[in-house]
């Protein structure tokens, strides 16, 4: 990985070209009180450098101090004295300047933890303030970015991970925008990058690297291994559709002993594997066998296909999904997905992910949240029909 902005001279950082801007995925943070940002800041405030330059540090300061202390959050001062004591007489250095070199944009931020802090605050205390910071140490991989995307993305927004590794070869298309959460102008853009804006977005103190090339056979170790901090995964999200990946994950996931989390996008079906706590467990709750990711490195697309229906259980899915598959290549260019469905299940992960983190007692298992069976239409509705 690159950083967006590169090393000039001492006293001064490069800005990047518009090819670097194009593959740019990392919010860059700048403080102004040192001489290199700060003359960074000089020049990204030039009005052929940037579209947007946004500063609600003012507003960001109440609402910490609203945080900090609901019941007398000035203190008996006025607002403007209460907010002036934090900023100081320079109010350009307090925090930091995030730059988004993908949107133009410049954003004045709060220092990381009152950042984090206010950000969450929300939460409490469905999360405490001491269960978010433990949940903010905590990196989380995941793979495949079209379901695993809006996984990724519920997770950074609740405070879940505070590091993430996403790993996805493909690039977002058209059809992609029924379920992703993108633009047109996004088409194109490789998925681990526009998942990795999307998050720097929310949170640009984020730790987030990318695999743009997926996760393959030459990267899986490092996409597994110990980073700069010397930890690596504590939990997976797999989202994939390639068997090979899915089992060579798992393999490398049982090795070290990581939680896996899978939604398949259909009748809410959620899978836990328990790495962590059954260092003996077979993959896929079993229904594999003793299948290897050597296995099923060359399979053909009929036995792929007769893979991935032995890892769902064919039995359990929806009739539209059972009819859709035998058509997928002939009539249909792909198995169905509807973002109600991939919202569903960001947010089952999201809610197993935080669980498990934080060590509550959250067995293996296949669950089903299956909407269509929780809000069913009533019985004379049904044998009326819908024509009302």
């Amino acid at each position: 990985m690159t950083h967006p902005l590169s090393s000039g001279p001492p006293d001064r950082l490069t800005l990047p070209g518009p090819r670097q801007v194009g593959e740019s995925f990392r919010a860059v943070l700048l403080d102004a009180t040192r001489a290199a940002d700060a003359a960074t800041l000089a020049e990204l405030r030039e009005p052929n450098r940037r579209h947007e330059i946004h500063d609600r540090i003012e507003d960001q300061v109440e609402e910490l101090l609203r945080c900090l202390t609901p019941h007398d959050p000035f203190g008996g001062r006025s607002r403007s004295r209460a907010v002036g004591d934090i900023l100081g007489s320079r109010p350009d250095d307090y925090g930091k300047w995030a730059w988004y070199p993908w949107s133009g944009r410049l954003v004045h931020v709060l220092p990381e933890p009152a950042f984090r802090l206010v950000r969450t605050d929300r939460n409490r205390d469905k999360i405490t303030r001491e269960q978010q910071q433990g949940l903010l140490l905590r990196r989380i991989g995941v793979v495949g970015l079209s379901v695993g995307s809006s996984a990724a993305l519920t997770c950074a927004m609740e405070g879940v991970g505070g590091a993430f590794r996403l790993a996805d070869f493909d690039r977002l298309s058209l059809s992609n925008l029924n379920r992703l959460r993108a633009g047109v102008h996004d088409i194109g853009v490789e998925k681990s990058v526009l998942c990795a804006r999307r998050m720097y977005e929310l949170d640009p103190y984020l730790d987030i690297e990318i695999y743009r090339g997926g996760v393959t056979e030459e990267t899986i170790e490092a996409f597994f291994g110990d980073g700069q901090d010397g930890r690596g995964l504590d939990l997976l999200i797999e989202e994939c559709d390639t068997p090979w990946v899915k089992v060579a994950a798992r393999e490398q996931a049982r090795d070290r002993g990581v939680p896996v989390l899978m939604d398949t996008n259909d009748r809410g079906v959620l899978d836990i594997e328990r790495f962590d706590l059954e260092p003996e467990r077979p993959l896929f709750h079993g229904r594999t066998g003793a299948v290897t990711a050597t296995d099923v490195r060359d399979l053909d697309r009929d036995a792929a296909l007769r893979l991935l229906l032995d890892i769902v259980d064919e039995s359990r899915l929806s009739s539209a999904m059972s009819d859709a598959l035998p058509r997928v290549g002939r009539t249909l260019s792909s198995w169905p997905q509807l973002a109600s469905g991939v919202m569903l299940g960001a947010a089952l992960v999201t809610d197993a992910a935080r669980r498990i983190l934080l060590g509550e007692p959250l067995p293996s298992g296949r669950h089903s949240i299956d909407l269509e069976a929780l809000v069913a239409a009533p019985a004379a509705v049904l044998s009326h029909g819908a024509g009302l």
